[in-house]
């Protein structure tokens, strides 16, 4: 999944949330990547980077799905990728 950052004040930037799947049914945690150099360093690009987590989780986990087996602190505490 990938926002545009723009109206946050982040001109032609963007940010992604993804998940990998670690075999065996189970899907890694969800992670996200973004195209502004040091994000990690910007305390709003990180709140961006969560409420986006959340919203990943929620659209691939719905309440009646038959998958949903992990909440979304369960799904996070799982490594990114299995390798």
């Amino acid at each position: 999944m990938e926002i545009d950052l723009t109206p946050f004040g982040y001109e032609d930037e963007k940010m992604t949330a993804y998940q990998n799947y670690l075999g065996g049914g189970m899907l890694g945690r969800i992670a996200n990547d973004c195209t502004v150099i040091e994000w990690r360093s910007d305390d709003r690009l990180l709140d961006i980077a969560e409420n986006l987590r959340q919203y990943f989780h929620q659209l691939t986990n719905p309440d009646e799905g038959e998958w949903e087996s992990l909440s979304y602190g369960q799904n996070q505490s799982l490594p990114v990728s299995a390798y």
